[in-house]
């Protein structure tokens, strides 16, 4: 038993102060930190202008700069189905500074690529939810396939004369890719030829063209082709139908049971990025989104606006890398 009475204060006043030297030295950290971002931040966009995932980075740009009080530019490190931007982002410093726009795709690379490093989307911080699109199954005007049944008949006839339909994507792995795979599937597995592009502009030409039969891809990508008249949506993946093409029916509407599939545009931070920075950037992201002509610009394209939070951009990611983890292994797709 300690009956020194002064011990126990002396000992109180020396904790005490050390906290208080602890404190200070802690302090200009605590406050830089707090005080994020006192810089410019870069949106790494791991897709080339022009496609939907770099069209969410600059939708929401001067939304995020007026909530945060700070510049943003966007870098454009496409390759790879989004990874070499998802790979630049992973090796920033965790200070809010770099952050990655990617999209769903992104759960499916790791699956498909056996030989080469790949980021598992999991590993990166989720911040939230940028925007979501349902998927069209698109068929050249002149094509005589209408409806859902049309393109199972037809795709029946090609079968028949040994051919087979051809289809095409953006890339190999990509969403549209393991989505016509995953139809390709329910359907017992005919001959349908896939045809790979260095994106959805040269596959979209020649499916106007008519050198390929039908293809899927989100909602904003095609969008201007079926309002011009040059392609003719036959079904939407979501479980409502588009605003932006009401007369389209969903898949369960055309005969297609348990086909709800979703496109998303994430905002990710790298690994061990701050609570706090999370949040602020989480809530700018919000504040952007409920901007009337963002909102307006999203839905004309033909997508929804996201938002939510970290969290359940975290369970979304989650969910799509077992999903199509599972497709990708049925149907042994492989990119190298």
């Amino acid at each position: 038993m300690n009956t020194n009475r002064f011990a126990a204060p002396r000992r109180s006043v020396l904790i005490g102060a050390a906290a208080l030297g602890l404190a200070a030295l802690a302090t200009p950290a605590v406050w830089a930190q707090a005080a994020w971002p006192t810089k410019p931040i870069t949106l790494v966009v791991g897709f080339p202008p022009g496609g939907q995932t770099d069209f969410a980075g600059r939708v929401l740009l001067a939304g995020m700069q007026n909530a945060l009080g700070q510049a943003a530019v966007i870098d454009n490190k496409a390759g790879v189905n989004g990874n070499i931007g998802a790979v630049d982002v992973m090796k920033a410093a965790p200070d809010g500074y770099r952050l990655y726009v990617g999209n769903g795709s992104m759960t499916i690379a790791s699956h498909i690529y056996t030989q080469i490093g790949i980021v598992d989307l999991r590993q990166m911080t989720p911040i939230g939810t940028m925007l979501q699109s349902a998927l069209v199954l698109a068929v050249p005007a002149t094509s005589p396939i209408k409806t859902y049944a049309d393109f199972v008949e037809h795709v029946k006839a090609k079968n028949k004369g040994g051919k087979g339909i051809d289809y095409g994507t953006g890339g190999v792995g990509a969403l549209p890719h393991v989505t016509m795979e995953l139809l390709r599937e329910r359907l017992g597995k005919p001959a349908m030829n896939h045809v790979p592009y260095k994106g959805s502009a040269p596959a979209l030409t020649d499916l106007i063209a008519g050198r390929l039969d039908a293809m899927f891809d989100a909602t904003s990508v095609v969008a201007p082709f079926i309002k011009s008249g040059q392609l003719r949506a036959v079904l939407v993946t979501s479980d409502k139908r588009v605003p932006a093409f009401p007369d389209v029916p969903t898949a369960a509407e055309a005969g297609l049971k348990d086909f709800s599939i979703v496109s998303f545009i994430g905002l990710y931070g790298p690994p061990n990025l701050p609570a706090d920075i999370v949040k602020k950037a989480n809530a700018a992201m919000n504040t952007a989104l409920k901007d009337p002509a963002v909102t307006k610009g999203i839905l004309e394209r033909g997508d929804e606006p996201g938002g939510g939070t970290p969290e359940q951009l975290g369970a979304l990611t989650r969910t799509h890398f077992k999903t199509w983890g599972e497709v990708v292994k049925a149907n042994n797709i492989r990119a190298d």
